[in-house]
């Protein structure tokens, strides 16, 4: 079964740019859907479908950060129009259904960007906790991928040093010790709370392969999930994700570059020795 997952996963990631059935997926894996659906979610922790449409989300939100107006990051991404792009997202802050449903009208999230020396980091929060965490090279392109993620929401900016969480964020980001938890207000199945939780237990100044948070949530086989919900992961530094590399020791990816993830690793070795 754990081949055969992995052969459905690299299979849609191949072809990100359209819709695979699951009768499709299932002839790939040379299993029947009931069994390919049901296999899919008890190791990933959900569907077929809902994976590819992290895939394709995944996607939009690169483009959007890379630069790309909402139109261009669309089309680049393989919506048909800007109404998928929000009537199918996955909405990050932990929303019930009926504001779903209503794109997250009215929903009230406050931001600030600051810089730090992995660049600028633009941290959001509602009255429930942290919401988003992003790091990118310019405030104009965070805060077109947070509007994007909560496109309806009423969104405000507030000075860098008016919020607690804000001010533990900007440490972690400077690779310095939390001084304190921050709460999350983010959305994700069981499967990948269970991975972020795992993660945030993590010392700073270690890291963890991604087998061996596997086995630490009880579940070896799941290595690939657990890659996938490290790639989920809405709320950088937060939840530290880029304390997780490969078994080889090699650093892995992440979603906000090699190379941040180089530096934050070797900030957070440098404090954990002081």
């Amino acid at each position: 079964m754990q081949a055969a997952i992995a052969r459905a996963i690299a299979y849609l990631e191949a072809h990100a740019d359209r819709r695979v059935t699951l009768g499709e997926l299932a002839v790939e894996t040379a299993l029947s859907p009931s069994h390919l659906q049901r296999g899919f979610k008890q190791t990933v922790g959900i569907s077929p479908r809902e994976y590819q449409d992290a895939l394709r989300k995944r996607r939009f939100v690169e483009r959007l950060r890379a630069g790309d107006t909402v139109s261009r990051a669309t089309y680049e991404a393989g919506y048909g129009s800007s109404s998928r792009v929000y009537g199918r997202r996955e909405v990050r802050a932990g929303m019930t259904p009926a504001v779903f449903r209503r794109k997250a009208t009215g929903r009230q999230i406050r931001f600030t960007t600051v810089a730090v020396p992995l660049g600028r980091l633009l941290v959001a929060f509602t009255d429930e906790g942290v919401c988003a965490v992003e790091l990118g090279a310019s405030d104009d392109a965070l805060e077109r991928v947070l509007r994007a993620d909560f496109s309806n929401a009423v969104i405000a900016r507030i000075h860098a040093g008016a919020n607690a969480w804000v001010t533990t964020i900007v440490d972690q980001a400077r690779g310095r010790p939390a001084a304190h938890a921050v709460p999350l207000d983010v959305q994700g199945t069981a499967f990948q709370w269970k991975v972020w939780k795992a993660l945030q237990r993590i010392p700073l100044g270690e890291t963890r392969s991604y087998a061996q948070v596997a086995r630490s949530i009880g579940n070896p086989n799941a290595v690939r999930a657990v890659a996938s919900a490290c790639a989920r992961n809405p709320v950088a530094v937060a939840v530290p994700c880029h304390r997780v590399v490969k078994s080889s020791g090699e650093l892995g990816g992440y979603r906000w570059g090699a190379d941040v993830k180089a530096k934050l690793l070797e900030r957070e070795r440098l404090a954990a020795r002081k």
